[in-house]
């Protein structure tokens, strides 16, 4: 019974990590396509500041989606497959703004 208990706060703690993952990545591309570039510049303040803001979120939402890619595994999750997928395709897509950003900090 214990054992069927721990699994199942495994697999919650595992689907909280993926949500977490996923709100902090849609964060980063709110950020990047609707705050930085349309918001920002109605309020008056510089483009500069976007790489110096984007880099630390990307950053952080690449980890968080490591981490729920773990916890899934680690868990066995049956949709661990789907899951992994999706977190690699939004790792993918965060990188390329990562990128981005340092690129633009270095010119």
């Amino acid at each position: 019974m214990s054992l069927d208990i721990s699994k199942d706060t495994e697999l919650e703690s595992a689907s909280k990590t993926f949500s977490t993952s996923m709100v902090i990545s849609g964060i980063r591309c709110a950020l990047t396509y609707v705050v930085f570039p349309w918001l920002l510049p109605l309020l008056g303040v510089a483009g500069g500041i976007t790489a110096g803001l984007g880099l630390p979120v990307g950053l952080i939402a690449i980890f968080f989606n490591v981490w729920s890619i773990r916890r899934f595994w680690k868990s066995d999750h049956n949709l661990k497959w789907i899951v992994a997928s999706i977190n690699v395709c939004v790792i993918i897509l965060l990188l390329i703004l990562v990128t981005i950003d340092i690129s633009d900090l270095l010119s």
